[in-house]
């Protein structure tokens, strides 16, 4: 029995209801999540809300038509959280538009993080310039590192600050509130310290162009690796062509002029082409033509399925050896491709309960470090300095940095000490290993072919200790092998069958052509080839026709079976 994670509910009749679908961006640490879930559930008629940082996706259930998802769109983005919903369309034209933003995100992070680099590496040369005696005048001027450090706070600090604020005078504080509360302490306090040289305060102007510029960096490595993790979705949207052969209905002739048009606008009872070693746009039904079917991403089976009017037809399916056209019976979000990559994304959405333990304590956690952050000045300001006099002498050095040479202050340690416990502190690792470990795992499993649920069910797979397997037949590898050949003259006959296949495909060719390959067994001169899907294929060789097909295909030819062969053959 599967027990799922609980989301953040409000007492509400729970039935009937529907789902929403909406694209956050803006989110930062799990305390961000929660802070989504709970605007969420405040919304009368909304019953529950799954917000998944990862994926930068939230599910909302509520009372049917009771809210409009556009009304839950612009609350969310009023707060800080820019969102889009979902509109009814396909689930894979969604994630690719999901796909472009966050490569849009991930360019927009590099070109912060050069800058980032760029002030670093001036305002470093200086100390390396102070370390190894060789003083460049400009790179060891205080107020050279002051500019910089302005340059980084207006630069690529202003965002990160901005929407430290705003969250902060939201009562939803986030990481960026703890990076630019310690970005702009040690700015101020430097500022002060070089405009009141007779304080004896210590500049540090180097601390902000530091510190954003490695939050900078560990954001884009973070985005990075969510995209990477995501990433394994792309490989079940990549099975969908882009396009479909759009033609008028069939009348009976061969002969179509076909339209080019995207897969997403393909509508139920429109008629397309699919030609040979192309995929089949939607799902359908064979209304002209016979072909084999590659399905196995949607059973994992190797063999290809012989199709012929009247077969259904799967949406990324592969169409192996002769053209057909299909009437359209489910497209866009109802395909079965489309289904699948639902199920997948909301397997991703889906909280384990150890999530929801860490989401509620990320919750609180940046108040619980601005809290330790101001007890810690206090305590340093009041009692540490008078306890421990000896660290305010341990932390007087002289150097480039400092506005007066003098002792550092209480004050001035006991604000260097809150800065660090501000910035040092961060809930995104927090708020991301699950959701992060929850979407590899279904993604990977997804590419496998194991739909899996949700978080709840991949923590509790250690507990497994019996593993049952639903199938017809027999499980495996999905590649066909040669195991026997059963008459007079095996080497002769794998020779002739390999010369014919070698023309084919079709993975029964593709195992025959290896068998004669491991047995060293050179392939003959064969021409015309012709191949009857699903049947089997013949040649010429030497002048004479062969053929390699089943058992009927060859009856149908005049082809004599040896009968004493056949129940060695239907025994293996």
């Amino acid at each position: 029995m599967q027990v799922a994670s609980k989301p953040e509910t409000t007492n509400i009749d729970r039935s009937p209801s529907e789902t929403i679908t909406l694209d956050v961006s803006g989110m930062k640490c799990a305390g961000c999540v929660k802070a989504v879930e709970r605007q969420l559930t405040q919304q009368t008629g909304v019953i529950s809300a799954l917000v998944n940082l990862a994926t930068e996706v939230a599910t909302v259930q509520c009372q049917t038509g009771a809210i409009d998802p556009n009304t839950l769109a612009e609350k969310l983005t009023n707060n800080g959280f820019p969102t889009q919903p979902r509109l009814d369309t396909s689930e894979i034209d969604a994630t690719k538009k999901q796909t472009e933003r966050h490569n849009q995100e991930i360019k927009q992070q590099i070109r912060r993080i050069a800058i980032a680099a760029f002030l670093i590496i001036l305002s470093g040369v200086g100390h390396l310039g102070h370390f190894i005696g060789l003083e460049i005048p400009i790179l060891s001027n205080i107020w050279f590192h002051a500019a910089l450090a302005t340059l980084a706070l207006l630069l690529p600090g202003r965002e990160i600050i901005i929407d430290g604020v705003r969250s902060l005078w939201r009562n939803a504080p986030n990481m960026n509130t703890l990076v630019g509360l310690g970005a702009m302490t040690a700015y101020i306090a430097s500022v002060v310290a070089l405009l009141f040289p007779e304080l004896g305060w210590e500049c540090f102007f180097d601390e902000p162009v530091m510190i954003l510029g490695f939050i900078l960096l560990g954001k884009t490595l973070e985005q990075q690796a969510r995209y990477r993790a995501a990433s394994t979705l792309q490989s079940l949207i990549a099975l969908q062509p882009a396009t479909a052969h759009l033609i008028p209905p069939p009348n009976g002739e061969n002969n179509f002029e076909s339209v080019d048009i995207p897969a997403s606008r393909v509508k139920v009872g429109e008629y397309l082409q699919v030609l040979p070693g192309e995929k089949i746009p939607v799902d359908g039904e064979i209304c002209n033509g016979k072909t084999t079917i590659d399905e196995s991403m949607l059973t994992g089976e190797s063999i290809p399925v012989t199709k012929e009017c009247g077969a259904k037809v799967t949406a990324g399916t592969i169409n192996n050896s002769g053209a057909i056209v299909i009437q359209a019976t489910h497209t866009g979000s109802e395909t079965t491709l489309a289904q699948i990559v639902k199920l997948v994304e909301t397997a991703q959405t889906r909280k384990a309960p150890i999530q929801n333990l860490a989401d509620t304590v990320a919750g609180y956690f940046t108040y619980g470090v601005m809290t330790i952050a101001s007890v810690t000045f206090l305590f340093w300001y009041f009692a540490g300095t008078n306890i421990w006099p000896n660290v305010l002498q341990m932390t007087d050095h002289e150097g480039m940095m400092m506005a007066h040479s003098t002792s550092t202050s209480p004050l001035l340690l006991s604000l260097k000490l809150t800065i660090a416990v501000l910035v040092i502190a961060c809930p995104c690792a927090l708020g991301l290993a699950t959701p992060t470990a929850i979407l590899v795992g279904s993604g990977v499993g997804a590419e496998r072919g194991l739909l899996i649920k949700g978080g709840d069910v991949l923590e509790k797979v250690h507990e497994l200790d019996t593993i049952v397997f639903d199938k017809t037949g027999t499980l495996t590898t999905g590649h066909p092998t040669v195991t026997d050949i059963v008459g007079d003259n095996p080497q002769w006959l794998l020779q002739i069958a390999a010369t014919v296949e070698s023309g084919a495909s079709h993975p029964l060719a593709k195992a025959i052509l290896q068998k004669a390959q491991q047995e060293n067994i050179s392939l003959l001169t064969a021409t015309d080839f012709h191949t009857e899907a699903g049947l089997g294929i013949s040649a010429v060789i030497d002048g004479k026709p062969a053929l390699v097909g089943n058992l009927e295909w060859l009856k149908s030819h005049e082809i004599i079976v040896n009968a004493e062969n056949i129940p060695t053959l239907n025994g293996k």
